[in-house]
């Protein structure tokens, strides 16, 4: 018995759709067939016609009228992923929509309505979840060696004068928006299920655009850890490795190429006790921590994105077609948006720009 292949329509041909979606479609054609694309632009869809074969469309619109789809990717610019996104489930097909989803919860809302009201799945391309350097933070820290979590710092930053389309606050670009939603899973599965009190600063200066090009996020609450993300386009050294977690055992550092833990036995260090008197000898008081130390290195190219869209891509058959279950969880995506719109909300940067191409 052959497998199902799922019938696909690709909704843009930029750098996501065509980059991204079509390059991850091309190595699983076993589960996904290429049936259709999409894009305004002249040209944009001729290598996926004469690679796949497939249908072009110059307006998403008219594609959703192709019958022969069962998915619809959407690859569109931002600002058309919610309205983009609930066309396909009027058109009655499942939906794997880009990151930033939406830029507000309500828009958010709407896309799971559509969704419901269609009976289809809606499936958020949160493609960093499968990193595999972050599984195995997950794996680590829920092993418990690092005791409580205390505070997770991580640096998704660099130097960068942006002058596209992502530095426009209409098109819903900005660090936030465009490289945020990636940290921002990460932060939202490492704080839990609880909702967190949130803390930002942004700026946007160096940009061509309006939209902000330095954002600092601070995710707090009572028996949760401090959890800093900072998107920094200023960033012109590395600081340190992408993520430092701290816990009560040990800590862990590290990023995609890899990671390094330390932490030790509590029952052969127990908690010190307080000295009864002042410092001995005018000195600091020191502990010797015989730590165990491990290391876990990335197999291949770290800078390979394919195990990333494999996760979801493969997640995504999964519920499909073998009633499988959800990883990605839309309520986790609905706290994500729900941060990102305080971090908006607590930073009214002036608008400067208008966009005058046709979406």
């Amino acid at each position: 018995m052959s497998q199902k292949r799922i019938k696909v329509g690709v909704m843009g041909q930029g750098r996501s759709g065509f980059n991204i979606h079509i390059h991850w479609l091309r190595q699983a054609q076993k589960q996904y067939e290429i049936v259709a694309v999409a894009d305004h632009i002249p040209g944009r869809c001729d290598e996926s016609v004469k690679e796949f074969g497939c249908k072009a469309y110059k307006d998403y619109r008219d594609m959703l009228k192709d019958k022969n789809v069962e998915l619809f990717v959407n690859a569109l610019p931002s600002v058309l992923h919610p309205q983009g996104t609930i066309d396909a489930f009027k058109s009655g097909r499942h939906v794997l929509s880009e990151k930033p989803l939406a830029a507000k919860v309500k828009d958010f809302d709407r896309m799971v309505e559509a969704a419901n009201k269609a009976k289809k799945k809606l499936f958020p391309f949160q493609n960093s979840r499968f990193y595999p350097f972050f599984q195995k933070m997950l794996e680590i820290i829920d092993s418990g060696v690092l005791g409580e979590i205390v505070h997770i710092r991580s640096s998704w930053s660099g130097f960068q004068r942006r002058n596209d389309w992502q530095t426009r606050q209409e098109l819903l670009g900005g660090n936030l928006l465009n490289t945020g939603p990636h940290p921002m899973d990460h932060a939202i599965v490492l704080f839990g299920k609880r909702k967190p009190s949130v803390f930002c600063q942004m700026k946007a200066i160096n940009t061509a655009g309006d939209a902000n090009d330095f954002c600092a996020v601070t995710l707090y609450g009572k028996n949760a850890p401090v959890i800093e993300v900072l998107l920094s386009s200023y960033q012109a050294y590395p600081q340190g490795e992408q993520y430092c977690v701290s816990g009560t055992l040990g800590g862990l550092t590290g990023g995609p190429a890899g990671l390094k833990w330390k932490y030790f036995d509590p029952k052969k260090h127990p908690k010190p006790k307080l000295m009864p008197g002042w410092s001995e000898d005018r000195g600091y008081c020191a502990e010797k921590i015989n730590w165990v130390e491990k290391s876990w290195e990335q197999k291949g190219d770290a800078s390979d994105f394919s195990p990333n869209s494999r996760g979801v891509y493969d997640n995504m058959y999964d519920v499909l077609v073998n009633k499988g279950k959800r990883i990605i969880q839309l309520d986790e995506v609905r706290r994500q948006i729900e941060v990102m719109e305080e971090c908006h909300r607590q930073n009214r940067l002036p608008r400067k720009t208008k966009f005058t191409k046709k979406l």
